[in-house]
């Protein structure tokens, strides 16, 4: 799981295995597979930086620095 950041600073823990799309509205909106919306503070780069360096941990894979979205 991630650590993300609601509007309100509250902490949201998300499984990111349940993303379907992230957008910058101008607000970053997360979509699950499930349809659910959660709004957060990080940017979709941010997001993705997250996913990566939560693979890394668990997996003790080499993935790249730096992302494109």
């Amino acid at each position: 799981m991630i650590e993300l950041h609601r509007l309100n600073d509250s902490v949201l823990m998300l499984n990111h295995r349940h993303i379907e799309t992230i957008e910058a509205l101008p607000d970053t909106v997360i979509t699950l597979t499930n349809e659910r919306k959660y709004i957060c503070k990080e940017t979709p780069a941010q997001v993705m930086e997250q996913i990566v360096a939560y693979h890394r941990k668990i997996f003790h894979i080499n993935l790249p620095e730096a992302v494109d979205i």
